[in-house]
């Protein structure tokens, strides 16, 4: 009773420790994102976190995919870590797994300065975005790609970061200028464009930049003006054959646009003027028969009219409008539009409405050309929302702080958290169903080698001292047995205490107090003992050792049951897991139509993780079965020689057939 409770006690906390150990591991294998690592031949990584909600930049109006201009410097990134052209500089999603299109507008390791355009997806208003930057790879070869980072909607883009030759189109239709401009050092943005008035930076008359009539238009550039200038032309397109053209401008610091629209001209009206010698954000959209133009992000004035069909050149910091033009009618005079009647603009505020019947032709003079600096021209054909242009003004200002942020460096990740980590966060929840499974087979099968290995052990170290002492008897092989299972004889005072207790752990003890009861049961007769036992007393003690052998194998193999379900089963699981992985894998890239290597690999690689996890738990539960079975053999067979002693030294002290003294008590005579 008390061996059966201690059984009892000890596989309760196996089982306890098993089910523990199998939760802590399922929590330790659990992904986390942050420790994921895009690819470990990148030594270095920051977070850049694009904050468009409330506590950041506050942009509420959708905003879309967008390029980000990225400004690095000495206190957010280690230039001595990069390659000297920054060509090891990669961007990649929030996923950590995704690389985003990019290309250096300029890079100086030197001076420590470098701007980068990134083409971020899908930024949310409202919420936050984060890339990741990596770098510190010397063997890295340059994947910079400018026409990539735009989306085909935008047709020009110029940095103006030119020297000599005409400004160069980053966008995917190549309308580079016509003209070449002088360089303007320490613009906003890295180099601009110098404008003095006279010579102005020639446009292409391009089929991609040819605008339809009432097409929708966005059209954006950084300006600081060197003084303030009536009727100043920033932007020119005039098609004089038609009498139609687009105007935007600056009238004494206020920015303008105007549009001519079969000989009727429609100018935005007049709001705050812009000092000099500061930076500002202009943009102008063009949308279902409205043409607001923003300032710095924040809706500035608007004219309800719909732009006209024009494909001629475009200049910038001049007018193309010469003498012989067409005559269309001119613009109201600043007296006539505070006497002519009005309609209520999209802004709120009020426009001139147009007197066709005042269209008196005249011949149209040209504007002065702007003087000052500009920087960042993008034209694109469409109408681009409002939390973009609010994005792009505050996210290329001189102050992004409110809007991107720079974490820490992250040095090189290990592989647990790298290349692990992302397939760990692939894997999909039937997937860590299965893991978590194996996880506790695993356990389960740990917990039964160390108790069986421990058992094991105690067994052969109780069964050497049994043998010893088991030698040492003579003609009464009940000498040792002490009439109870938990009493062993001490032999006169040579076997100690301790040697007592090791051996009623011993097997082949348990098996001689069978034998040695049924002895002492045969011979107990009266007080007195009889000289011998028949053949089939003999034979009936051997049945019942026999019996206590079989008892012995079968705790020696108990539990060994869970390694051979942990070592058939472990595989087959994990290969289930990975079957099923592999078909969720296919049917979502089915459903989202996106094939391509980051899309496909992430998931079969995550897929498999259940196979291997199915092989780890097989293979150490394979080589603790051998090892154990190996054990256990040894110890069947220390016992079948044991019952084979047994019954020939019983047969050689107590057969019928061998003379026998007058019966004595044998153990009477010993004390």
């Amino acid at each position: 009773m008390r061996e059966r409770k201690s059984v009892f006690r000890r596989a309760t906390a196996n089982v306890v420790t098993a089910a523990l150990f199998g939760f802590v591991a399922v929590l330790t294998l659990l992904p986390s994102p942050a420790k994921a690592w895009w690819n470990d031949d990148w030594s270095l990584r920051k977070k850049i976190t694009i904050d468009a909600s409330a506590s950041g930049a506050n942009i509420t109006d959708p905003i879309g995919t967008t390029p980000v201009l990225i400004r690095l410097h000495a206190g957010n990134f280690r230039f001595a870590s990069a390659k000297d052209d920054g060509s090891d500089l990669r961007f990649v999603a929030g996923d950590d797994k995704t690389p985003l299109k990019h290309h250096i507008e300029k890079y100086d390791s030197l001076l420590a300065e470098a701007l980068v355009w990134v083409a971020v997806p899908n930024v949310q208003p409202g919420a936050k975005t984060e890339i990741w930057l990596y770098s510190g790879n010397k063997k890295a070869v340059a994947t910079a790609d400018p026409k990539g980072t735009y989306d085909p909607d935008t047709l020009l883009v110029y940095h103006f970061n030119e020297r000599g030759t005409p400004a160069l189109d980053s966008s995917v239709w190549a309308n580079n200028a016509q003209s070449v401009g002088q360089p303007a050092d320490g613009s906003i943005i890295g180099t601009g464009l110098r404008l003095n008035g006279n010579t102005a930076l020639t446009l292409p008359a391009s089929p991609s930049l040819g605008m339809a009539n009432s097409a929708p238009f966005t059209w954006s550039i950084w300006i600081k003006p060197a003084a303030l200038q009536p009727n100043a032309a920033l932007y020119s397109r005039r098609d004089g054959a038609a009498g139609s053209g687009l105007v935007i401008g600056l009238d004494n610091g206020a920015p303008f646009v105007e549009v001519t629209n079969a000989g009727t001209v429609q100018r935005s009206g007049s709001g705050a003027a812009i000092a000099p010698g500061s930076w500002h954000n202009l943009t102008v959209v063009a949308n279902n028969g409205q043409v607001t133009l923003s300032l710095d992000g924040a809706p500035y004035g608007s004219v309800a009219a719909t732009l006209p069909a024009l494909n001629t050149v475009a200049l910038i910091g001049g007018d193309t409008a010469t003498s012989s033009a067409p005559p269309v009618a001119p613009a109201p005079s600043a007296t006539a539009q505070s006497s002519a009647p009005t309609a209520p603009a999209a802004d709120g505020g009020a426009v001139p409405a147009t007197d066709a019947a005042a269209a008196t032709p005249v011949v149209v003079a040209a504007m002065a050309g702007f003087i000052g600096d500009v920087d960042e021209l993008q034209i694109a054909k469409v109408a681009r929302p409002a939390g973009f242009i609010k994005f792009a003004a505050i996210g290329q200002g001189p102050d992004t702080a409110k809007l991107i942020s720079f974490s820490g460096d992250e040095e090189t990740a290990s592989w647990l958290s790298g290349y692990f980590a992302v397939i760990l966060k692939s894997v999909t929840l039937d997937g860590w169903v299965v893991i978590g499974i194996l996880v506790i087979m695993a356990a389960l099968s740990w917990v039964v080698m160390v108790d069986r290995v421990s058992y094991l052990n105690k067994q052969t170290r109780a069964n050497d001292r049994f043998m010893k002492s088991f030698r040492e008897v003579s003609s009464d092989l009940t000498m040792l047995d002490g009439g109870d299972a938990d009493e062993i004889a001490t032999l006169g005072g040579r076997l100690g205490a301790a040697d007592a207790a090791m051996m009623r752990s011993s097997s082949l003890y348990r098996i001689y107090h069978i034998g040695a009861a049924e002895i002492s049961r045969r011979f107990g007769q009266n007080g007195t003992r009889a000289p011998v036992l028949s053949a089939t007393s003999i034979a009936a003690i051997r049945a019942a050792l026999d019996s206590g052998y079989v008892k012995e194998m079968q705790k020696l193999n108990r539990l060994m049951v869970v390694l051979t379900i942990a070592i058939s089963g472990g595989p087959f699981l994990g290969l289930l897991g990975t079957v099923v992985g592999v078909m969720i894998t296919f049917a979502a890239i089915a459903a989202s139509g996106d094939v391509n290597v980051n899309a496909i690999a992430p998931g079969i690689a995550a897929a498999l993780v259940a196979t291997v996890a199915g092989l780890a738990v097989a293979i150490p539960a394979l080589f603790g079965y051998n090892y154990l079975i190996s054990r256990i053999k040894d110890l069947t067979t220390d016992m079948q020689v044991f019952v084979d002693e047994f019954v020939t030294k019983m047969a050689e002290s107590y057969s019928a057939d061998r003379e026998r003294p007058d019966p004595v008590d044998h153990r009477m005579a010993a004390e």
